[in-house]
């Protein structure tokens, strides 16, 4: 099901960009700008498994968006002046704004290098277990013990289910079963205890993929002091808040925030919820962003910004640059909001 909806996606961005109904589309769905979604920037992998792939961008894309942007005339802004212009409805420019999730190491290596050949400022939201080396990424811990192995077995809804995962075709059919049987349990701690029996059966080191994946606190300290970024706050654990009792879901957004403020030593004004889609982050959480103070939360609801979107500060949603479509083509597509439109139903904000 996952591989036809790249599928879909893919020809739905194609059929925009050979037909030129992008241009026809923008000046009523570009908006006044867009926040664009990035996690991994780093150079790509040789692996024929690779499951996250859509988690991450080479330098050289990004490069090709940051160009054209830059030939669009398009003016790349922090999210504080995304908040600004939102406020003062100061939209005589597009404008667009890049965000990275969750704190990873490339972010500094890769990211960094390219943006600053732009100027180009640059929020990272970090989840703070991550930081402290004590964060669970479980996604690249299924993708590692899957790589490993030459069949699983995992007990799903009271019977065991075996997985061929012999092949990359198998591999990536059992990844995407056990992805959506693992994001759909009750709570975090079932995530937790299922991944860490695949990890202990099949000899995968959990612990030791956010140390080396995720730039520490003292990392994150000199990282924090360039002029180009800003860190913003993803939760203390990457939980998903909309499965949090209200008081739990409350604590991860502010006490995440107090130890970024206490590390970074500067105050820490927006937010990204962990997952971001719907079933992670609805009206509740909104309120409570709002509540604890963030200026801004992002989604990864996908749409461009439009004035409307001035009511619904911590509902904003994002452009994802996404690994799997990494074509320069796509760029004026992507830009346009064609896409974003067509995927939304044709309605300009969503924060529901």
């Amino acid at each position: 099901m996952k591989q036809l909806r790249k599928s879909v996606i893919r020809a739905g961005l194609e059929a925009l960009y050979f037909s030129g109904a992008h241009y026809v589309l923008r000046p009523i769905f570009a908006g006044v700008g867009a926040i664009f979604m990035l996690h991994h920037v780093r150079p790509p992998g040789d692996a024929e498994f690779q499951p996250n792939r859509h988690l991450e961008i080479t330098p050289k894309f990004l490069r090709a968006m940051l160009s054209h942007l830059r030939a669009q005339g398009i003016d790349i802004v922090t999210m504080d002046e995304v908040h600004r212009r939102l406020i003062e409805r100061s939209f005589s420019r597009r404008f667009a704004c890049f965000t990275l999730d969750d704190g990873y190491r490339d972010n500094r290596d890769f990211a960094l290098p390219v943006l600053r050949e732009f100027a180009a400022p640059f929020t990272v939201y970090v989840a703070s277990d991550f930081a402290e080396g004590t964060g669970r990424l479980w996604w690249i811990a299924l993708e590692m013990v899957i790589a490993k192995a030459s069949m699983l077995e995992v007990e799903i809804g009271g019977a065991a289910v075996r997985f061929d995962t012999e092949t990359p075709a198998a591999k990536q059919i059992a990844f995407d079963r056990l992805h959506d049987w693992l994001r759909g349990l009750p709570g975090e701690l079932d995530i937790e205890r299922e991944v860490s029996a695949l990890c202990a059966r099949h000899g995968v080191d959990q612990a030791a993929i956010c140390r080396d994946l995720c730039m520490s606190w003292d990392e994150l300290k000199p990282f924090a002091n360039d002029p180009l970024i800003a860190i913003g706050a993803h939760s203390i654990t990457h939980c998903n808040l909309a499965r949090q009792t209200a008081d739990h879901a409350s604590h991860e957004m502010t006490v995440s925030r107090e130890r970024i403020e206490g590390a970074v030593q500067r105050p820490v004004l927006h937010l990204a919820y962990p997952y971001g889609d719907k079933i992670a982050a609805g009206p509740r959480e909104f309120a409570m962003a709002r509540a604890a103070g963030f200026k801004t939360a992002v989604t990864t609801r996908p749409g461009m910004i439009f004035p409307e979107n001035a009511e619904h500060m911590t509902a904003l949603p994002r452009v994802s640059l996404n690994g799997n479509y990494q074509d320069a083509r796509i760029l004026p597509v992507l830009t346009s909001g064609a896409a974003t439109a067509m995927w939304n139903g044709f309605r300009r904000v969503d924060a529901a």
